[in-house]
C-alpha cells in the first residue's frame, strides 16, 4: 500500500509503470475510489506512468479532520506530484475530479501539459441540489440515496444487464466515509471555476457518456466549449463513468489524444 503522510493523515495512491519524470494522474469521481481507473488502465496497458489517488474521506485515504474543499483537493495532487518528483503530467479528472484538475492547473500552471476531462464541469449542479443531499445523506446516510446515485453513475443496459458488478459499485459507494462525502458535496456546491475553464492553455480532450444523469451531454459540451481548441468526444452506451461502462472506447479515445500530443 502507497500512502503519502501529511501530518496524522494519509493520502492513499497507487503508482505503476515505468518510472518516468512524465505521468497520467488520474482524479476520480465523487463516492469512488482509484478503483474506478481498473479496466481503463487494463487497456492502456504499460506503456504509461500512472498515478491515482483516493481523495480525502474516500478509499483507504483518511479524511483530514473534515478539511474538504476543492483548493485543498489540489493541494494534495500537488504534494503527491512533489513527492514522486513528476516534472510534467496529463491529469484526468472524472466529475469532481475535473474541478479538482482544473484549481490543480490554477495553482501549478506549467506542471501539467496535456488535460482529459470526463463526465464534469468547471460549475456542477446547484446549492440547492447540494443542500438537499447533504440532509438526506445526513439523515440516512449514503444508503439513502445510493439507488439515485446509481441510476445517474450508469446506462440503462447497465443497470438491467449487470447485477453482479452493479453491486459491487453499490459497495463502493456506501462505504464512502459519510463525511468525506458531505465534505465533497460541500466542496463542489461551493466550487465555479468557469473563469479558470477559460484561461486553460493545454490541449484538452473532454468525454462523456451519453446517458449521464449526473453531468449531461449540454452541460459537458457547454463546459468543452469554454476550452480553446479542445477536443469533445460522446460515449455511446455509457453513464457518468465511461471508463467503467465503455473502457476500451475510452482507452483507444485516450490513446489518439496523447499520440497527437506528444
Amino acid at each position: 500500500m502507497q500512502s503519502l503522510k501529511s501530518g496524522l493523515e494519509n493520502i492513499h495512491f497507487d503508482d505503476r509503470g515505468p518510472k518516468d519524470d512524465f505521468a497520467i494522474v488520474f482524479l476520480n469521481s465523487l463516492g469512488t475510489d482509484f478503483r474506478v481507473w481498473d479496466k481503463l488502465l487494463y487497456v492502456l496497458g504499460e506503456r504509461f506512468r500512472t498515478v491515482r489517488i483516493d481523495k480525502r474521506g474516500h478509499g483507504l485515504s483518511t479524511n483530514f479532520k473534515n478539511d474538504i474543499s476543492i483548493e485543498s483537493l489540489a493541494k494534495d495532487v500537488s504534494n503527491l506530484v512533489d513527492y514522486l518528483n513528476l516534472k510534467n503530467i496529463c491529469l484526468v479528472g472524472l466529475s469532481i475530479g475535473g474541478l479538482i484538475a482544473l484549481e490543480f492547473i490554477k495553482q501549478r500552471p506549467n506542471i501539467c501539459n496535456k488535460l482529459i476531462l470526463c463526465d464534469t464541469a468547471p460549475k456542477i449542479g446547484s446549492k440547492e441540489m447540494w443542500t438537499e443531499r447533504i440532509k438526506r445523506v445526513k439523515e440516512g446516510g449514503i444508503e439513502a440515496i445510493s439507488d439515485d446515485i446509481l441510476a445517474r453513475w450508469f446506462s440503462t443496459s447497465f443497470l438491467k444487464y449487470s447485477a453482479d458488478e452493479l453491486q459491487m459499485w453499490r459497495s463502493m459507494l456506501t462505504r464512502t466515509t459519510k463525511s468525506g462525502y458531505i465534505g465533497c458535496c460541500e466542496a463542489i456546491s461551493r466550487c465555479d471555476l468557469t473563469e479558470q475553464a477559460k484561461m486553460i492553455n493545454v490541449p484538452t480532450l473532454v468525454i462523456v457518456g451519453d446517458e449521464d444523469g449526473s453531468t449531461p451531454i449540454n452541460v459537458v459540451q457547454n463546459a468543452a466549449n469554454l476550452i480553446r481548441g479542445s477536443i469533445f468526444k460522446i460515449i455511446k452506451n455509457a453513464g457518468h463513468l465511461p471508463c467503467v461502462e465503455q473502457p476500451s472506447e475510452v482507452g483507444s479515445i485516450f490513446l489518439q489524444f496523447l499520440e497527437n500530443n506528444k
